[in-house]
């Protein structure tokens, strides 16, 4: 008897702890800072481009953060994502839904990108991403946008310094994922 009720009070501080959560709206140098970054990524990429794919990328995130219904840590959210008390939020979901909306605008000297991170590793959890970079250039050029990480709070960074995580190319991983399946499928047809 002492066990479950150990387990219900962590879960009610767990839970009460993440209904406090809530992410705290864009201020203008935020959106500047980014624009500042994405401009950064070389001469060719144009001024208001990197201006409007921050513009976009901080807005969008917050409909996002309404729309998804955050009010939880990431990882309390994903729980409720799993279990049907919320639409969507996964970290794919945001890196989808932020990758289609900045397609939208369609760029020119500008280019999105999609990684994974930890998907080798068994004792964490798969992180996906959007990433924006100069267009002709590698995702490991660009800037990792991540509205996941901390719940709404857009995160961020040049991917080379983001050392939270280790990205690799979402095709890459998905690629990888499926030669697994076929050989799985291939040594169970032998036996």
């Amino acid at each position: 008897m002492f066990k479950p009720m150990i387990w219900a009070l962590t879960t009610l501080a767990i839970l009460g702890l993440g209904a406090c959560s809530s992410a705290p709206p864009a201020r203008s140098d935020d959106v500047a800072r980014l624009a500042a970054q994405i401009q950064a990524l070389g001469p060719e990429v144009d001024p208001e481009e990197a201006r409007r794919a921050a513009r976009v990328t901080y807005a969008y995130t917050a409909q996002l953060t309404q729309e998804y219904q955050i009010t939880d840590p990431p990882l309390i959210h994903n729980a409720k994502v799993n279990k049907g008390l919320r639409p969507r939020g996964l970290c794919w979901h945001w890196a989808e839904d932020i990758e289609r909306r900045l397609k939208q605008e369609n760029f020119r000297t500008l280019t999105l990108h999609r990684a994974i991170a930890n998907a080798d590793n068994p004792f964490r959890i798969d992180h996906s991403t959007a990433i924006i970079s100069r267009r002709g250039d590698s995702m490991y050029d660009g800037v990792v946008l991540d509205p996941w990480r901390y719940g709404g709070a857009l995160f961020w960074s040049p991917l080379r310094e983001d050392t939270r995580y280790e990205w690799v190319p979402r095709d890459v991983v998905l690629e990888k994922r499926r030669q697994e399946q076929l050989a799985e499928i291939n040594a169970v047809a032998v036996n």
